[in-house]
């Protein structure tokens, strides 16, 4: 009905530019909303307003005009100006459950829109660096990125996601230098582990595999390892990271380039293997993985670099290579090869991002955290320095999501290996409930996860109420041949004018909904509209439930409802999907 007052306005505003009233070049934007007080009507439009002024008329006096070209419509029981210029529109309360139609045609196809023309979108998420598990941090930026991919698509967008593997750099080489030296431990030596050094379980387990791989056959004595190296934190004069800097470069040295590349190696797809079956089981899967290492190993960085030295873009200083990024707004120029002639990250990220492109996306979206909003400005400096275009560039912000665990604040640090995994998280709570309470509010928004509410089987746990809706239905449906009866949809569709409660208006209002929804959503990167959506959906129906009996004698009436919320069980599973959580038929 949306669309259809949209096309219609669309029409009378034509009219008005052809009797003269607005200028004939006069751009006109419609917005139909559903209104909020059933008393003002069922959608409203601020057209009249909005075209006041290139009419040169009061608002009133020009929806006046538009009313009256407004053709008649069986469905429209009445139009009426209100306010200073809003024009209501009171729909036929039995056309309302023409959407009841729609749904069960279209079934797992009804929401889905045009919104998205068939543009090409690369969505770029997680890409947590492969140096230990994901933690429940991790997980609002991967149950996010896997709802706006699903609600993308859904919305009619060509979306591909791809998950960037930071495989390349000084984290990395810190974390083959730690799995080694924890293999020098199973071997016997004993030695102060270094402060900065990555910690945990999962680092004993990978050095472990070394073991079992190669005996003793990489070991070297402690004394060579620290030979020289520069103290570190805690100890006189010490610096936990030149410390790490300097095992770095002993490991290399000791172990030479092939030995200590089968550590790097061993290290990486162990825990690159561990994130992806991770993902996989949170439902959270992607078209491409990519490498940064590729992008060194095929010279994309060193091309991207030489593009932009030759532009004047790039000058040393120091010994080291700047990008002139205060040319563009960012505070300041930042470091693409440091001194020792070790290119940055920024530099691996200005050659990946000038890949997406050329890949033909016509837009890119990174979600990062919301720690990482003072890189935005130089990413776009370098697309525009590059002379792509900075916005098809588009950055997503979360927030970290922080656990709460009877009251307490869980700490979450890779490094130290003292965190809650997403696997632990899943394992505790279920993914259905960490998916949802995930997506559930703005991604840019602050995050208290509350463990005993998710883990709750109650009204104030959404994902349990909204569940519960769709399972309520499924035993409705059980009950109905339990008592004898036989689904008759053919008489269903056909008596659906016997639905005149108030509980079973409100719920046609509320699928015919859905559509326009999924298109505001997804151009607004606002999966979390979904999840309101559902929990007002799940009220609609407990509602309906609570005041109604489903299962009457009366045939016509009974079918009817039937058809009724089968459409409701439909919509849920639909919207159910897109944030990747389960439509149970038990709970």
């Amino acid at each position: 009905m949306k669309t259809k007052l949209s096309q219609i306005l669309i029409e009378v505003a034509e009219q008005l530019k052809q009797q003269g009233v607005i200028p004939a070049d006069q751009e006109v934007k419609v917005q139909v909303d559903p209104t909020r007080d059933k008393a003002h009507g069922d959608f409203a439009t601020n057209l009249a307003m909005t075209l006041a002024k290139p009419a040169k008329l009061a608002p009133r006096e020009l929806a006046a005009k538009i009313i009256a070209l407004l053709p008649e419509q069986s469905v429209i029981t009445k139009v009426e100006m209100a306010g200073p210029g809003f024009i209501n529109f009171f729909v036929d309360d039995q056309a309302k459950f023409a959407v009841v139609h729609q749904v069960l045609e279209q079934k797992a196809q009804f929401g889905q829109t045009g919104a998205g023309q068939g543009r090409s979108v690369l969505v770029e998420y997680v890409s947590a660096n492969p140096t230990g598990p994901l933690h429940v941090g991790h997980g609002r930026g991967a149950a996010y990125g896997a709802s706006l991919v699903n609600l993308l698509g859904f919305a009619g967008f060509d979306v591909t996601a791809e998950y960037y593997v930071n495989d390349a750099g000084r984290q990395m080489d810190i974390l083959a230098t730690s799995v080694w030296l924890r293999y020098l431990e199973i071997c016997g030596e004993t030695f102060r582990f270094p402060s900065n050094g990555y910690k945990g379980d999962y680092i004993y387990a990978i050095a472990r595999q070394l073991f079992d791989q190669h005996a003793d056959g990489l070991r070297k004595p402690a004394f060579e390892v620290f030979a020289g190296a520069f103290p570190d934190e805690g100890e006189d004069g010490g610096d936990k990271e030149k410390h790490i800097d300097a095992l770095i470069e002993r490991a290399k040295a000791l172990l030479g380039g092939v030995d200590f590349e089968q550590v790097f190696s061993l290290a990486l797809k162990d825990i690159l293997t561990d994130i992806e079956e991770d993902l996989a089981e949170f439902g959270v899967k992607f078209n491409n993985w990519f490498s940064e290492r590729s992008l060194m190993h095929t010279g994309v960085v060193d091309a991207a670099l030489e593009k932009l030295q030759q532009a004047d873009k790039i000058y040393e200083k120091n010994g080291a290579l700047w990008f002139r990024s205060t040319q563009y707004g960012d505070e300041k120029d930042r470091v693409v090869v440091r001194d020792n002639g070790l290119k940055t990250y920024f530099a691996s990220d200005i050659a990946y991002h000038f890949n997406k492109l050329e890949r033909g996306y016509e837009t890119i979206i990174d979600i990062w955290g919301s720690d990482h909003h003072g890189y935005i400005p130089r990413v776009k400096a370098a697309m525009q320095a590059m002379e792509t275009n900075p916005d098809a560039l588009q950055v997503l912000l979360v927030q970290f999501a922080i656990l709460y665990r009877g009251g307490e604040r869980a700490q979450m640090s890779t490094r130290s290996g003292q965190f809650v995994t997403l696997r632990e998280l899943r394992e505790e709570v279920g993914t259905d409930a960490a998916r949802f309470f995930y997506v559930a509010r703005k991604s840019e928004q602050h995050m208290d996860f509350d463990l005993d509410l998710a883990k709750s089987q109650s009204n104030d746990n959404p994902v349990y109420y909204i569940q519960y809706a769709h399972a309520r239905i499924c035993s409705v449906l059980g009950q109905l041949a339990e008592k004898g009866y036989a689904l008759d949809e053919t008489m269903g569709m056909a008596n659906l004018d016997q639905l005149t409660t108030e509980h079973e208006v409100d719920l046609a209002t509320k699928l015919a909904q859905f559509p326009d929804l999924i298109g505001r959503a997804a151009l607004a990167y606002e999966p979390h509209q979904i999840a309101y959506y559902l929990k007002e959906l799940a009220h609609g129906l407990h509602s309906y439930y609570n005041s109604q009996q489903f299962i009457v004698e009366q045939a016509e009436l009974r079918n009817a409802r039937m058809m009724l919320i089968l459409a409701v069980q439909q919509v849920l599973q639909n919207g159910l999907a897109i944030i990747g959580v389960k439509a149970p038929e038990k709970m």
